[in-house]
């Protein structure tokens, strides 16, 4: 099934606006800092997310979440504080630290994964197969690939 490309175009338009509004009214990071008690920012949880990984080095860590090696510092600072992680030197080379998980930073990445899951409160509104629905729909738009060039498709 062909879409066409006048009205149907506005209409995915405010479908698509409609879900980034929905995304974006969910207040997701502030529930995180709430139920963690890390201050502002991302790179606390972002941090937390590649070390549910495995160990990084500083400098992995750093790139990993975006920001350079003094900042990757303050934050792992911060988490270490709160018990979240712990250094200990690399065995490959004993001049590393590498940042890892505590026991209390795998409790506080299973809440991160917990919040995130949660659905906005309006999905309750939504029946068992409204909901079949619009997940089978989403997951078409997900799924759409762009045909190739000379897929058959007219140019």
């Amino acid at each position: 099934m062909t879409r066409q490309s006048t009205g149907d175009d506005d209409k995915a338009e405010r479908v698509w606006a409609a879900m980034r509004n929905l995304v974006a009214s969910h207040p997701r990071k502030e529930l995180i800092r709430d139920a963690l008690d890390l201050g502002r920012g991302s790179g606390r949880v972002k941090s937390l997310m590649w070390l549910s990984e495995g160990p990084l080095s500083l400098s992995g860590l750093a790139e990993a979440i975006g920001v350079d090696a003094p900042y990757a510092t303050l934050i792992v600072d911060s988490l270490e504080e709160r018990g979240l992680v712990e250094r200990q030197p690399d065995p490959e080379d004993r001049r590393r630290k590498l940042v890892s998980l505590t026991p209390a930073g795998t409790e506080a990445v299973i809440r991160v994964i917990q919040i995130d899951r949660q659905a906005p409160p309006g999905f309750a509104a939504l029946s068992a197969e409204e909901l079949d629905s619009l997940h089978e729909m989403l997951r078409r738009v997900a799924a759409w690939r762009a045909p190739a060039p000379g897929d058959g498709e007219p140019g």
